[in-house]
């Protein structure tokens, strides 16, 4: 709907990072790549990585996994990828072959109470990065692969955040008997159209989290009517500004116009992905 997008431009153009509004100047409005690219600059470490709240609910100057898949999203628009990131990436995987969701190295900086400095090794986490990564070939992206796969194999009981994680890792790498069982997963845990115990009240997960776009193996999880009443929905969540805000716990100030800008597009790309735009 043309009126959805020139809504959504004015929440871009009035409050949303330069980087957002590149993104969107370069999806919708026919704007250079390499624009996008120049504004992905400032978030890149000295190390290799990326910082300076990429993803907005990290705050600081160290790479973390979360700013790494940010920034893979991001390249993946303009159908860039990194592959120098790998060598990055192996400087903070655990032996199993996984990312932890957040490094100590974060400790003395200002983060979400949920972005937990566990050393752990992080489904999410490593999902989200190597499943951006798929046609690089390098040893960090098979170990980290093969550590998705078998920890996915291994989910009996699940949140939602974790299975849109795996989604996305079966989507990228394969897997569609795997995928289903994760949706029964989801569906016989309630993790629908519910916020879980312990999420805000109105971190609620829709059809279209689970499927961003209708090849998704998650496609497969809902009806016709389950995916239109939930783009419904979506729609619906539009914003008087014409973007789309976080549903979860505002922790400081700046991440409402910080997300704004990222859910926005992300809202768009699922309508656009389902005939919507």
């Amino acid at each position: 709907m043309i009126k959805t997008l020139n809504t959504a431009a004015n929440a871009i153009w009035s409050s949303a990072r330069v980087l957002e509004q590149r993104r969107f100047e370069h999806r919708y409005l026919d704007g250079d790549p390499a624009e996008v690219l120049k504004a992905l600059d400032p978030y890149r470490t000295h190390d290799g990585g990326f910082a300076y709240a990429l993803e907005p609910d990290g705050r600081g100057p160290t790479s973390q996994p979360p700013h790494i898949w940010q920034a893979l999203e991001v390249l993946e628009e303009i159908d860039r990828v990194d592959p120098a990131i790998c060598d990055h990436l192996q400087t903070m995987t655990n032996p199993d072959g996984g990312l932890p969701l957040a490094l100590a190295t974060l400790e003395p900086y200002p983060r979400a109470p949920w972005w937990r400095l566990d050393p752990d090794s992080s489904l999410i986490a490593t999902a989200q990065v190597v499943s951006r990564l798929k046609h690089v070939d390098h040893p960090w992206v098979h170990t980290a692969a093969e550590y998705c796969r078998t920890t996915i194999a291994a989910i009996e009981k699940t949140h939602p955040y974790e299975a849109e994680a795996a989604v996305v890792f079966l989507d990228a790498f394969g897997g569609e008997a795997e995928a289903a069982r994760i949706g029964e997963l989801v569906s016989s845990q309630g993790l629908i159209g519910h916020a879980p115990d312990g999420y805000a009240a109105n971190e609620v997960h829709h059809a279209y989290d689970f499927a961003p776009r209708p090849d998704s193996y998650a496609r497969a999880w809902f009806t016709d009517a389950e995916i239109d009443n939930a783009l419904d929905h979506l729609e619906h969540e539009q914003g008087e500004d014409g973007g789309w805000h976080p549903n979860w716990a505002i922790w400081t100030p700046a991440i409402d116009h910080e997300w704004n800008g990222i859910l926005t597009l992300r809202a768009l790309k699922i309508l656009e992905s389902y005939g919507r735009l």
